[in-house]
């Protein structure tokens, strides 16, 4: 068996053009109201679920700053 070292991967600069050129043609989706959004932060706290956590605390963000992904 051959190895290949190291294995090809793309470079953060060709992903991130790549990210770019799939948002051009993505329309931006809506985000839920803050209040709603903390709500579902609450939530996940009370359930001690990280995953949701994560992600509700990131759409927080989001929805109260809109710089933020674009």
């Amino acid at each position: 068996m051959k190895k290949k070292w190291p294995i090809p991967r793309p470079t953060e600069h060709a992903a991130l053009r790549n990210l770019d050129r799939a948002q051009q043609h993505r329309p931006r989706r809506q985000l839920a109201t803050v209040p709603a959004l903390f709500a579902a932060l609450v939530d996940a706290v009370d359930r001690s679920d990280r995953e949701q956590l994560c992600l509700a605390a990131h759409r927080v963000v989001q929805a109260a700053t809109p710089e933020v992904g674009k």
